[in-house]
Protein backbone atom coordinates (compact mmCIF):
# COMPACT_ATOMS: atom_id res chain seq x y z
CA UNK A 1 0.00 0.00 0.00
CA UNK A 2 0.99 3.34 -0.46
CA UNK A 3 1.23 3.37 -3.99
CA UNK A 4 -2.09 4.34 -4.77
CA UNK A 5 -3.00 6.66 -7.81
CA UNK A 6 -6.04 9.50 -7.48
CA UNK A 7 -7.21 9.38 -10.90
CA UNK A 8 -9.98 12.13 -11.05
CA UNK A 9 -11.25 10.88 -8.05
CA UNK A 10 -10.68 7.24 -8.95
CA UNK A 11 -8.34 5.35 -7.08
CA UNK A 12 -6.23 2.59 -8.18
CA UNK A 13 -3.34 0.48 -7.63
CA UNK A 14 -0.48 -0.39 -9.44
CA UNK A 15 1.16 -3.28 -11.22
CA UNK A 16 4.92 -3.12 -9.63
CA UNK A 17 7.87 -4.04 -11.53
CA UNK A 18 10.35 -5.52 -8.83
CA UNK A 19 14.50 -5.77 -9.98
CA UNK A 20 14.26 -9.86 -9.97
CA UNK A 21 11.51 -9.13 -13.54
CA UNK A 22 14.32 -7.00 -14.85
CA UNK A 23 16.78 -9.24 -14.64
CA UNK A 24 17.52 -10.50 -17.68
CA UNK A 25 18.00 -6.95 -19.56
CA UNK A 26 20.03 -4.93 -16.88
CA UNK A 27 23.78 -4.02 -17.64
CA UNK A 28 25.21 -4.51 -14.04
CA UNK A 29 24.72 -7.91 -13.44
CA UNK A 30 27.71 -8.06 -10.57
CA UNK A 31 25.73 -5.45 -8.70
CA UNK A 32 22.61 -7.30 -9.66
CA UNK A 33 24.02 -10.35 -7.69
CA UNK A 34 24.24 -7.96 -4.96
CA UNK A 35 21.12 -6.48 -5.16
CA UNK A 36 17.58 -7.26 -2.95
CA UNK A 37 14.51 -7.00 -4.56
CA UNK A 38 13.05 -3.83 -4.67
CA UNK A 39 10.41 -1.98 -6.28
CA UNK A 40 11.26 -0.42 -9.29
CA UNK A 41 7.92 1.60 -11.16
CA UNK A 42 4.54 1.47 -10.84
CA UNK A 43 1.89 1.01 -13.84
CA UNK A 44 -1.80 1.88 -13.65
CA UNK A 45 -3.50 0.33 -16.41
CA UNK A 46 -7.06 1.61 -18.11
CA UNK A 47 -7.52 4.46 -16.34
CA UNK A 48 -10.92 6.79 -16.85
CA UNK A 49 -12.59 9.99 -15.45
CA UNK A 50 -16.05 7.75 -15.51
CA UNK A 51 -17.84 5.54 -17.30
CA UNK A 52 -18.85 7.23 -20.38
CA UNK A 53 -15.06 7.79 -20.80
CA UNK A 54 -14.28 4.22 -20.19
CA UNK A 55 -17.52 3.00 -23.15
CA UNK A 56 -15.88 6.06 -25.58
CA UNK A 57 -12.42 3.61 -24.87
CA UNK A 58 -14.02 0.19 -25.81
CA UNK A 59 -15.84 1.81 -28.79
CA UNK A 60 -12.15 3.02 -30.27
CA UNK A 61 -10.50 0.03 -28.64
CA UNK A 62 -7.98 1.80 -26.86
CA UNK A 63 -6.60 1.95 -23.50
CA UNK A 64 -5.01 5.02 -20.83
CA UNK A 65 -2.43 4.49 -18.58
CA UNK A 66 -0.04 5.98 -16.25
CA UNK A 67 3.67 4.96 -15.57
CA UNK A 68 5.72 6.52 -12.14
CA UNK A 69 9.82 5.57 -12.17
CA UNK A 70 11.04 6.99 -9.27
CA UNK A 71 14.97 7.83 -9.84
CA UNK A 72 17.17 4.62 -8.82
CA UNK A 73 20.24 3.58 -10.00
CA UNK A 74 20.65 0.15 -10.98
CA UNK A 75 24.34 -0.29 -10.67
CA UNK A 76 25.66 1.62 -12.84
CA UNK A 77 22.77 2.39 -14.72
CA UNK A 78 20.03 4.42 -14.55
CA UNK A 79 16.26 3.11 -13.90
CA UNK A 80 13.88 1.91 -16.93
CA UNK A 81 11.41 -0.37 -18.14
CA UNK A 82 11.78 -3.42 -18.99
CA UNK A 83 11.33 -2.76 -22.78
CA UNK A 84 8.92 -4.44 -25.63
CA UNK A 85 7.43 -4.47 -29.29
CA UNK A 86 4.07 -4.25 -30.03
CA UNK A 87 2.48 -7.22 -32.23
CA UNK A 88 1.71 -6.85 -35.81
CA UNK A 89 -2.20 -5.29 -37.36
CA UNK A 90 -3.94 -8.46 -38.57
CA UNK A 91 -3.72 -8.54 -42.27
CA UNK A 92 -0.57 -5.58 -42.14
CA UNK A 93 3.34 -5.89 -41.66
CA UNK A 94 2.70 -3.29 -39.38
CA UNK A 95 2.78 -3.09 -35.64
CA UNK A 96 0.40 -1.30 -33.69
CA UNK A 97 1.45 1.82 -32.13
CA UNK A 98 1.52 3.63 -28.80
CA UNK A 99 1.96 7.60 -27.57
CA UNK A 100 3.41 8.53 -24.38
CA UNK A 101 3.26 12.57 -22.33
CA UNK A 102 5.78 13.46 -19.69
CA UNK A 103 3.34 14.47 -16.72
CA UNK A 104 6.10 15.23 -14.35
CA UNK A 105 9.85 14.83 -14.86
CA UNK A 106 11.48 14.23 -17.35
CA UNK A 107 12.24 10.91 -20.17
CA UNK A 108 14.41 9.18 -22.67
CA UNK A 109 13.03 7.11 -24.71
CA UNK A 110 15.31 4.96 -26.91
CA UNK A 111 13.42 3.53 -30.22
CA UNK A 112 15.14 1.02 -32.14
CA UNK A 113 13.78 -1.19 -35.13
CA UNK A 114 14.51 -4.73 -35.77
CA UNK A 115 14.45 -6.04 -39.10
CA UNK A 116 15.01 -9.96 -39.38
CA UNK A 117 17.75 -10.49 -36.77
CA UNK A 118 19.54 -6.71 -37.35
CA UNK A 119 18.83 -3.44 -35.54
CA UNK A 120 18.48 -0.96 -38.52
CA UNK A 121 17.39 1.91 -36.91
CA UNK A 122 18.21 3.92 -32.77
CA UNK A 123 15.92 7.00 -31.94
CA UNK A 124 16.61 8.56 -28.85
CA UNK A 125 14.17 11.36 -27.57
CA UNK A 126 14.79 13.57 -24.48
CA UNK A 127 11.39 14.44 -23.65
CA UNK A 128 10.40 17.20 -20.99
CA UNK A 129 6.71 17.51 -19.07
CA UNK A 130 4.26 18.11 -21.87
CA UNK A 131 6.29 16.47 -24.12
CA UNK A 132 4.49 13.60 -26.25
CA UNK A 133 6.54 10.84 -28.20
CA UNK A 134 4.67 8.64 -30.90
CA UNK A 135 6.03 5.35 -31.26
CA UNK A 136 5.77 4.36 -35.06
CA UNK A 137 5.03 0.85 -36.33
CA UNK A 138 7.79 -2.03 -35.75
CA UNK A 139 9.69 -0.12 -33.20
CA UNK A 140 10.48 -1.62 -29.84
CA UNK A 141 11.16 1.06 -26.89
CA UNK A 142 12.10 1.64 -23.07
CA UNK A 143 11.95 4.49 -21.08
CA UNK A 144 14.70 5.93 -18.56
CA UNK A 145 14.66 8.00 -15.77
CA UNK A 146 18.15 9.14 -16.36
CA UNK A 147 17.49 12.44 -13.38
CA UNK A 148 17.14 12.50 -9.75
CA UNK A 149 13.30 13.24 -10.00
CA UNK A 150 10.20 10.70 -10.34
CA UNK A 151 9.04 10.47 -13.77
CA UNK A 152 5.63 10.15 -14.60
CA UNK A 153 3.99 9.18 -17.62
CA UNK A 154 1.25 8.61 -20.02
CA UNK A 155 0.33 6.64 -22.59
CA UNK A 156 -2.35 5.72 -24.95
CA UNK A 157 -2.30 2.39 -26.93
CA UNK A 158 -4.62 -0.65 -28.41
CA UNK A 159 -6.28 -2.40 -25.27
CA UNK A 160 -6.87 -5.82 -26.74
CA UNK A 161 -3.00 -6.95 -27.55
CA UNK A 162 -0.29 -8.17 -25.09
CA UNK A 163 3.51 -6.33 -25.31
CA UNK A 164 6.21 -8.78 -26.56
CA UNK A 165 8.88 -8.94 -24.72
CA UNK A 166 10.85 -11.59 -25.63
CA UNK A 167 13.27 -10.24 -28.17
CA UNK A 168 14.17 -7.48 -25.88
CA UNK A 169 14.81 -9.81 -22.86
CA UNK A 170 16.98 -12.66 -25.07
CA UNK A 171 19.24 -9.86 -26.04
CA UNK A 172 20.12 -8.78 -22.73
CA UNK A 173 18.03 -5.47 -23.34
CA UNK A 174 17.85 -3.06 -25.93
CA UNK A 175 20.77 -2.50 -28.17
CA UNK A 176 22.16 0.05 -25.95
CA UNK A 177 22.45 1.09 -22.64
CA UNK A 178 22.20 4.13 -20.51
CA UNK A 179 24.99 4.51 -17.85
CA UNK A 180 26.59 7.35 -15.82
CA UNK A 181 29.21 7.75 -18.43
CA UNK A 182 26.69 7.82 -21.54
CA UNK A 183 24.91 5.31 -23.84
CA UNK A 184 27.00 2.08 -24.11
CA UNK A 185 26.39 -0.22 -27.26
CA UNK A 186 24.95 -3.85 -25.96
CA UNK A 187 27.29 -6.54 -27.27
CA UNK A 188 24.11 -9.12 -27.63
CA UNK A 189 23.08 -7.37 -30.52
CA UNK A 190 26.92 -7.34 -32.76
CA UNK A 191 26.53 -4.44 -35.08
CA UNK A 192 23.77 -1.72 -34.49
CA UNK A 193 23.54 1.50 -35.65
CA UNK A 194 24.54 4.55 -34.31
CA UNK A 195 22.34 6.74 -32.19
CA UNK A 196 19.98 9.43 -33.83
CA UNK A 197 19.15 11.80 -31.09
CA UNK A 198 15.95 13.18 -32.38
CA UNK A 199 14.11 16.66 -31.08
CA UNK A 200 10.37 16.30 -29.53
CA UNK A 201 7.93 17.56 -31.76
CA UNK A 202 4.00 18.50 -31.87
CA UNK A 203 1.96 16.14 -33.80
CA UNK A 204 -0.95 17.83 -35.16
CA UNK A 205 -2.56 15.33 -37.16
CA UNK A 206 -3.60 13.77 -34.39
CA UNK A 207 -3.89 16.07 -32.30
CA UNK A 208 -1.03 15.61 -29.74
CA UNK A 209 0.54 19.16 -28.57
CA UNK A 210 3.29 19.94 -26.02
CA UNK A 211 1.31 21.36 -22.75
CA UNK A 212 -1.99 20.28 -23.65
CA UNK A 213 -3.21 17.07 -21.54
CA UNK A 214 -3.54 14.10 -23.98
CA UNK A 215 -6.11 12.34 -21.95
CA UNK A 216 -8.62 15.36 -23.38
CA UNK A 217 -8.73 13.35 -26.99
CA UNK A 218 -11.03 10.85 -25.05
CA UNK A 219 -13.36 13.73 -26.32
CA UNK A 220 -12.03 13.38 -29.78
CA UNK A 221 -10.89 9.48 -30.46
CA UNK A 222 -10.97 9.74 -33.80
CA UNK A 223 -7.15 11.56 -33.63
CA UNK A 224 -6.19 8.63 -31.69
CA UNK A 225 -7.28 6.53 -34.88
CA UNK A 226 -3.31 6.09 -35.66
CA UNK A 227 -2.70 3.37 -32.62
CA UNK A 228 -5.35 1.14 -34.09
CA UNK A 229 -4.65 1.58 -38.01
CA UNK A 230 -1.00 2.70 -38.66
CA UNK A 231 -1.63 1.25 -42.30
CA UNK A 232 -3.70 4.35 -42.94
CA UNK A 233 -0.57 6.98 -42.14
CA UNK A 234 1.75 5.72 -43.52
CA UNK A 235 2.93 9.06 -44.63
CA UNK A 236 2.60 10.60 -41.18
CA UNK A 237 4.83 7.94 -39.98
CA UNK A 238 7.44 8.26 -42.27
CA UNK A 239 8.05 12.10 -41.33
CA UNK A 240 7.71 11.24 -37.71
CA UNK A 241 10.79 8.42 -38.35
CA UNK A 242 12.84 11.44 -40.27
CA UNK A 243 14.18 9.11 -42.81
Amino acid sequence: MGNELDFHGNIRTPDIRMLYDMKEVLYDREWLDRASNVELYYMYRDLYKDESNLEKMKEHNLRYDITVIPPRMLGREYVKTAGHYHPYVPGTELSYTEVYQVLEGKATYLLQKQEGDLVTDVMVYNAEAGDCIVIPPNYGHITINATGDTLKMANWVARDFSSVYGPIKELSGAAYYLLVDGFITNPDYGEVPPIRSRETMDYPEFGLSSGEDMYDLVDDMDKLAFLTRPQDYTSAFKEIVGK
